[in-house]
């Protein structure tokens, strides 16, 4: 496993943009799409990284945390899924956490990808860390956000004496657009046996991240990725921090006071770094 683990270093930004939609609600704020103090928008790294098992799922790969409505395999728990695979569930009855470890790695591309803190009823505890990291995702410059009430014009039971009354809020970024950074490290690649061709599903995952993602909250076409930029550095020679790369991508608003309605109202600038380019990937 560990000769074709992760060849290189890996780092990647994607700018997505939101328009009329909910990227990611606060259910302790009543779903409202989620902002800092300064009303800047963020998406939690947890959103991203399960939009990203969603795009893994539809490619074929085997996801151990599922998405409930998502269930591909007629399983409903993540003990069941690990019981799937025999020899896991001969490990987890001899307790053998460290064979827990290899196998769900082995058999579950969002374990060797992110890693998993399994802990079950039967006392099975097992920590993987994974290679894949992602930050949360910030706006570039502030969001402004949208809340309509929502009404239901049906009764729900017989006898309901009104059939139109309110149901709720929704809510909306109006336009915005996000930024996502991550990294792959070949050293804890070595660890759960991610693997080149993991890293090329995780980038096609990534360009297409909201297929199949539609939802009231996000209508078809109201989020796309706008543009990738993916770098590569050799194992043994890596030249550039994560940090060092992600700032040579300059990301600004034309108008610093103004409000996005488009990507014609940021602008772009890219260092040249020596010895080492980006892959550009435009829009899907």
């Amino acid at each position: 496993m560990e000769n074709s683990t992760l060849s290189k270093k890996v780092d990647f930004m994607a700018i997505i943009t939101v328009e009329d939609a909910n990227p990611n609600g606060d259910p302790l704020n009543g779903n409202r799409p989620r902002q800092h103090y300064d009303n800047t928008g963020f998406i939690t790294p947890v959103c991203i990284k399960r939009k990203i098992r969603n795009r893994l799922q539809d490619m074929g790969n085997k996801i151990l945390i599922q998405q409930n409505d998502r269930v591909d395999d007629g399983l409903k728990s993540i003990s069941e899924r690990l019981d799937s695979v025999p020899e896991i569930k001969a490990a987890r009855q001899k307790k053998a956490n460290d064979i827990i470890a290899e196998k769900a790695c082995e058999y579950f591309a969002d374990v060797r990808a992110f890693g998993a803190t399994i802990a079950l009823k039967d006392k099975t505890s097992v920590g993987v860390r994974g290679p894949v990291t992602i930050q949360q995702a910030r706006s570039i410059g502030a969001v402004d956000i949208d809340s309509n009430q929502i009404t239901k014009s049906t009764n729900s039971e017989p006898g309901d004496s009104k059939g139109s009354d309110t149901m709720g809020m929704l809510h909306s970024v109006r336009y915005g657009i996000y930024v996502i950074k991550g990294s792959m490290n070949p050293i804890l690649a070595k660890r759960t046996g991610f693997s080149d061709k993991d890293a090329d599903d995780l980038k096609k995952a990534l360009h297409t991240l909201f297929v199949n993602d539609e939802s009231a909250a996000r209508p078809s076409g109201s989020m796309n990725v706008y543009k990738m930029y993916w770098w590569e550095q050799p194992e043994d020679d890596i030249r550039y921090s994560s940090m060092k790369l992600f700032d040579s991508i300059h990301i600004n608003m034309k108008d610093p006071d103004g409000i996005l309605s488009s990507t014609d109202d940021i602008e772009i600038q890219e260092d040249d770094l020596p010895d080492i380019k980006p892959e550009i990937i435009e829009e899907y």
